[in-house]
């Protein structure tokens, strides 16, 4: 099975406290089905922008560099196939008064078109685009 993993399971991954359980069923996912999506290359970094510079941003900012090695040939861009599927996924949320925000509704567009199911905490957000889901919290 093939996992897009959200910006809050990689940053589970790097908490000194994290869950278990995220871990665990992350390890459980064999590396050739393992994905993340340039938006989430995106959020974080902009995270990381965010933080006033210190040791705090230089960690985050290696941990960023490291994703990007780790995942490097898994990293999913934004096309315009996933652009339409974004479309037509946001346009049918709407049509029955679900918000999706961008850059959910583009992870969900890349895990569907990649034939990915979308692995996070934030289950509501993504709902209401019909892509799968695991939670693993």
């Amino acid at each position: 099975m093939r996992v897009l993993l959200d910006t809050c399971v990689l940053s589970e991954l790097n908490r000194l406290q994290g869950s278990e359980n995220v871990r665990r069923q992350v390890m459980q996912i064999a590396d050739e089905d393992a994905f993340i999506s340039a938006v989430t290359i995106g959020e974080i970094a902009k995270g990381v922008a965010l933080l006033d510079a210190g040791d705090r941003q230089q960690q985050l900012q290696s941990w960023l560099n490291g994703l990007e090695s780790q995942y490097s040939d898994h990293i999913l861009g934004f096309d315009s196939h996933i652009a339409r599927i974004w479309g037509e996924l946001t346009a049918r949320a709407q049509c029955i008064g679900r918000v999706v925000q961008a850059a959910d509704g583009i992870i969900a567009a890349t895990a569907i078109r990649h034939g990915c199911h979308v692995m996070t905490r934030n289950v509501s957000d993504f709902e209401p685009t019909g892509v799968l889901i695991i939670n693993p919290w």
